[in-house]
């Protein structure tokens, strides 16, 4: 590895350091949790904090900076897709006054890559940014069933963490829900991540037929009833798709159309 690579690495080592969980961290802190002495510590965040990526509060502590935020609102094909969706995300919001989600899938994980949480909407985990295994949330349901069979392999392989007693950790089960996604178009994930939440998720496609993100919306599980959730759910994913790029196949003569790409 060059020196050029090592310190560009080391300086991914230190945004690396920040999660969810620890979004503050002291100079210490950040030495303990990438390795490196504090001296080369110290010099690698006096250049992050130079440039913006990071910040540091009144009591010496460290956070991640607006600069490193602004830069990251510019990924595609996040950039184009939160544009797009977001005005459908809010007609959803407003018809059902819960929390809407939307996610992409990264390996094995869920991204969510935007949300609107409903202020009397059942309490939920997610966060734009944060990231689930693909088999315990509704868009990870949908995410899985549409994506490259060597893909849904390596799910299928790996172990499946319990969130809760309603969690998917059979193989078995996981393949058949995928195909029943696959099947009806839509996902309904209940008590997988919490008891007390359930997930309604549609697909959204790209220009070429392929599902490029996916559609949710997580209600109080207790006497929540999915089929009248759909039709909002998927009606604004087809919204968005055709917001994307994507259009329907033309129909054939003495035949049905079908979705592009399957």
């Amino acid at each position: 590895m060059s020196p050029a690579r090592t310190a560009a690495g080391r300086l991914l080592d230190v945004l690396g350091a920040f999660s969810a969980e620890q979004p503050c961290l002291t100079l210490s802190e950040i030495s303990r949790r990438t390795g490196m002495p504090l001296t080369t510590t110290h010099r690698l965040v006096g250049v992050l904090t130079e440039w913006g990526a990071l910040e540091r509060d009144e009591g010496g502590r460290y956070r991640v900076g607006l600069r490193l935020l602004e830069v990251a609102s510019l990924s595609q094909p996040w950039l184009g897709l939160r544009e797009t969706a977001l005005p459908f995300m809010e007609d959803l919001y407003e018809v059902t006054h819960e929390n809407v989600q939307l996610a992409v899938r990264d390996e094995l994980e869920v991204v969510y890559v935007e949300r609107i949480a409903g202020r009397r909407a059942v309490g939920v985990y997610t966060r734009v940014g944060g990231r689930w295994p693909l088999h315990s949330t509704g868009v990870g349901l949908v995410l899985l069933a549409y994506a490259d069979p060597e893909v849904q392999e390596r799910a299928l392989a790996s172990t499946l963490k319990p969130y809760t007693e309603k969690t998917i950790v059979d193989h078995d089960e996981l393949r058949r829900v995928l195909a029943e996604v696959r099947r009806t178009g839509v996902a309904v994930s209940d008590g997988q991540m919490t008891l007390d939440a359930l997930s309604v998720a549609a697909p959204i496609r790209g220009t070429s037929g392929e599902v490029i993100a996916a559609l949710s919306i997580v209600v109080l599980a207790d006497g929540a009833e999915p089929k009248t959730l759909i039709p909002a759910v998927t009606a604004a994913a087809r919204a968005i798709s055709r917001g994307m790029g994507f259009r329907t196949a033309p129909r054939r003569a003495g035949g049905r159309g079908r979705l592009a790409g399957g």
